[in-house]
């Protein structure tokens, strides 16, 4: 016997203090993740992008980057004498402030004399301080003439509404997150203390997560954004606590077989292990994926996410088997597994489904099927061209509210103008051919000297500047504004930003590119679109491999791709009829499907991992169609339990007011319940049982004898 070659409790012992001491280095870095967040449209555009290399270009015209904030103020019954110089006061104080960046615009009437608008530059330098300069604002312009209703709309008004969501993650939701895990674990172990140790394990997984990416995004390895964030979190707690399930369960099992705990957990390790990292692997290598994309916030939440799987193997592989080992057996208390005893995982509720699915193994997966199919016909209903920012937010912040009263009292393209920058010696060319789209309604260059300026005053040179209104040219280049008589962030605006960008590409020697708000937008709809067609069949590649290695076999892991797509086809096709007729959205952001998909098949498979990896152990010994239903039934309630914990952990998103998130957690929820109810309980088995020993092909269990080959034999006796 080589008992002396498993963990003793002397060995855990040195593990946990180990953890100890990792968390009390990594602890304080968790609070700090939110101070290495990039929000902004460069986090989310790919450098190739038009609009990307506007930016780039734009910033040279002035000292620092700067993002506009429009304040509008709003009487419906008309502005009053009072209400004018409240306004006018305030853009005064504007000015003042030390997060503007001047020059501020004069207070701009309507033409229904019912508002005033002021435009104010704030400095991107810091993007995470931006929601406390839009939170100045607010404060400036709050408190006037009673009935006059002031709002901080446009691009900064947005993005500070957004980064404000984002600043909840730090607390709420990994408060309700970890309440959900709690909750489920209670129920699952009906034990005073048991359920501590995955708690523990996960917290810890979490703890070592968040300090690794923040040391990574602090460095400029990984780019961390509030959404990759908030993932991480659901990430790593759904994950976790579905790795702390599976290996609780198989000790548990093997405590039954072994008298000595160190014995049980070495076989705890060999059993499931294998699967744990398997399912891991998978995981991980599906993010790494996402590298592949275009869009910088797609490819940076894969190493942000596949950071977060990776430390939580080592802690569920390391920490938590070593504070089981020094728990004892008495943890499981009431339901102390007693040495010698029968193990009861096969028996109950599983058992019985297990011989439901050996006696009509055909009907089941075919109506399984169908169901599925049935449901995946919704997807008619997706309409995944994106969500306008205006739209992107659950509730009604202030700053949408601001875009709707500019809507009604100023041109629908006054706030969100179209940014144009060209060669200077084309400006006239290019002004010429942006006038003759359909769409343009008003052309403004960059003047020389800033609006508000007398245009004598001299330069730190001494040297007079050209007139006010000529146009002010940085390396070459000269800079316009383009006015959309559309609404900013909609179908129309982004069919004038084509229109746009063909007129003035062909320009000769312009080197003319479009970029601004609209622009942004539908450049990251068109960086979605190739994300998809990239990620996708390399996700589909990747878990290929990892289960043709694992089962080896060939079609074993074809079979459980198919099941997964078809899963993940069915959820979708759901979700969009859910999204559609009872959330009221107005349609899914164009990185939902990809994003839905990367955690869907990844984390659906895992399912698949679970069950198959103990079907190809049971069919060594009983046969493919007995190691199939026993497989079934003694996983079948920890799998359950773990798809449970995962669709609840990633509803948690549902608490943060934004669609996209709102949408992914819904969607990852019903997948994976569907994966694991349908999928995982009826579906896969039936149709491994159905095929029989032939579902290892090309692999050596193909031609391993099958003990349960007959046709419709009783399928309770394959579960001895």
């Amino acid at each position: 016997m080589a008992h002396h070659r498993f963990p003793r409790p002397l060995l855990a012992a040195c593990v946990v203090v180990a953890w100890l001491a990792i968390a009390g280095f990594a602890g304080p870095l968790t609070g700090k993740l939110s101070e290495v967040q990039k929000n902004d449209a460069a986090a989310f555009l790919p450098a190739s992008a038009e609009s990307t290399k506007v930016q780039r270009i734009s910033a040279r015209f002035s000292e620092e980057g700067t993002l506009p904030a429009v304040v509008v103020y709003e009487r419906t019954s008309g502005l009053t004498p009072a209400d004018r110089a409240k306004v006018a006061a305030d853009a005064r104080r504007f000015a003042s402030l030390p997060e503007v960046a001047p020059p501020v615009s004069p207070p701009i009437p309507s033409g229904d004399g019912a508002a005033l608008q002021v435009v104010v530059p704030l400095s991107t330098r810091d993007g995470l301080k931006l929601g406390d300069a839009v939170d100045q604002l607010r404060r400036v312009a709050g408190g006037g003439p009673a009935g006059l209703r002031a709002y901080v709309a446009g691009p900064a008004g947005l993005l500070g509404d957004l980064i404000e969501v984002f600043k909840l993650i730090d607390v709420t939701l990994l408060l309700v997150t970890a309440g959900v895990v709690l909750v489920i674990l209670l129920v699952v172990y009906r034990s005073p203390v048991l359920w501590l140790i995955p708690m523990l394990s996960v917290g810890m997984a979490y703890v070592l997560s968040a300090a690794v990416v923040y040391l990574l995004a602090r460095e400029g390895v990984v780019d961390l954004s509030g959404q990759s964030q908030g993932i991480l979190t659901v990430l790593v707690f759904g994950a976790g606590t579905d790795y702390a399930l599976l290996l609780i369960s198989r000790y548990r099992e093997e405590l039954h077989r072994h008298e000595r705990p160190p014995v049980a957990m070495g076989a705890t390790l060999r059993g499931a292990g294998p699967a744990v990292l398997a399912s891991a692997a998978t995981v991980i290598l599906a993010l790494l994926c996402l590298l592949f994309s275009q869009l910088n916030s797609t490819r940076g939440l894969g190493p942000v996410g596949a950071t977060g799987i990776a430390c939580t193997l080592v802690a569920m592989l390391t920490f938590l088997p070593a504070l089981l080992l020094l728990a004892g057996r008495k943890v499981f208390w009431p339901f102390v597994p007693r040495y010698g005893s029968g193990s009861q995982e096969a028996i109950g509720l599983w058992e019985r489904i297990a011989v439901h699915v050996g006696r009509r193994p055909r009907t089941i997966w075919v109506t399984t099927s169908l169901v599925l199919l049935a449901l995946a016909a919704g997807l008619t209903q997706l309409r995944s061209t994106g969500v306008a920012q205006t739209e992107s937010f659950v509730n009604r912040p202030d700053s949408v509210a601001g875009q709707e009263a500019l809507a009604r009292h100023f041109p629908a393209g006054a706030a969100n103008p179209a940014v144009v920058v060209t060669r200077a010696d084309r400006l006239d060319q290019v002004v010429a051919a942006a006038r003759g789209v359909p769409g343009v309604v008003a052309i403004r260059v960059t003047p020389q000297t800033p609006p508000g300026q007398s245009a004598q005053r001299p330069d730190r040179a001494g040297a007079t500047p050209p007139p006010a209104g000529a146009p002010k040219i940085v390396d070459g280049f000269a800079q316009l504004r383009v006015t959309f008589d559309a609404p900013a962030d909609s179908r129309q605006a982004y069919d004038i930003v084509e229109r746009l960008r063909a007129a003035v590409h062909a320009v000769p020697a312009a080197d003319a590119l479009v970029g601004g708000f609209d622009a942004v937008n539908l450049d990251t709809q068109q960086a979605s679109r190739h994300d998809r067609a990239v990620v996708i069949p390399l996700v589909l590649a990747v878990i290929l491999l990892v289960l043709a290695l694992l089962l080896r076999a060939v079609l074993a892991p074809l079979l459980l791709i198919a099941t997964v797509v078809l899963s993940f086809a069915a959820a979708l096709g759901l979700c969009a009829l859910l999204f559609r007729h009872l959330f009221g959205f107005p349609g899914e952001d164009s990185s939902f499907p990809l994003f839905a998909f990367v955690f869907l098949v990844a984390l659906g498979i895992d399912y698949n991992i679970f069950l198959m990896t103990r079907v190809h152990e049971e069919t060594k010994r009983l046969g493919t169609r007995a190691g199939t239903l026993r497989g079934l039934a003694v996983t079948g309630g920890v799998i359950t339990s773990a798809g449970i914990v995962l669709a609840a952990t990633f509803s948690a998103l549902a608490v943060l007011p934004l669609v996209v998130l709102v949408e992914l957690g819904v969607a990852v929820a019903l997948g994976v319940l569907i994966d694991t109810v349908v999928v995982r309980s009826l579906l896969v088995p039936a149709l491994t049982y159905d095929i029989g020993r032939l579902v290892w092909w090309p692999g050596r269990l193909a031609r391993h004898p099958d003990t349960s080959c007959a046709p419709h034999p009783r399928a309770d006796a394959s579960l001895r």
